[in-house]
């Protein structure tokens, strides 16, 4: 993954994402130990306390435990949690956002319908 330092998005926010990712894909499993703020540093070239805060943010959300001493490790739901999070924040925002376009460009439901049915979804993304 290549960091996107445009500020658009914080790093720490891009961090968790791609962690977020490396679970989805099966790159880490559940109860598996995940990279240490100072693995991530040195794979992105960035302070590790900004490493840190990416991996707070899946602590904070519970996708991922610290275990004092050993580290932080993949919760067993973790796959089920960051998917229900996509799907209920991510997903919604985004289908939000192009009905309003929809509307603004007098596309109908059916048509939308339509652009939706005919999208190719590859399978990297499913």
């Amino acid at each position: 993954m290549i960091l996107n330092l445009d500020g658009t998005k914080p790093i720490y926010v891009q961090i968790s994402e791609w962690l977020e990712n490396e679970i989805l894909n099966g790159n880490v499993e559940s109860e598996q130990k995940i990279y240490s703020q100072y693995q991530l540093a040195e794979i992105f070239n960035i302070n590790p306390a900004t490493a840190a805060k990416g991996l707070n943010i899946l602590a904070d959300e519970q996708i991922l435990m610290k275990k004092r001493g050993l580290g932080m490790f993949v919760t067993s739901n973790a796959k089920e949690m960051i998917l229900t999070k996509r799907k209920n924040q991510t997903l919604k925002r985004l289908v939000q956002e192009i009905v309003l376009e929809a509307g603004r460009l007098q596309v109908s439901k059916e048509e939308l319908i339509d652009m939706i049915k005919t999208a190719d979804i590859g399978e990297e993304e499913q």
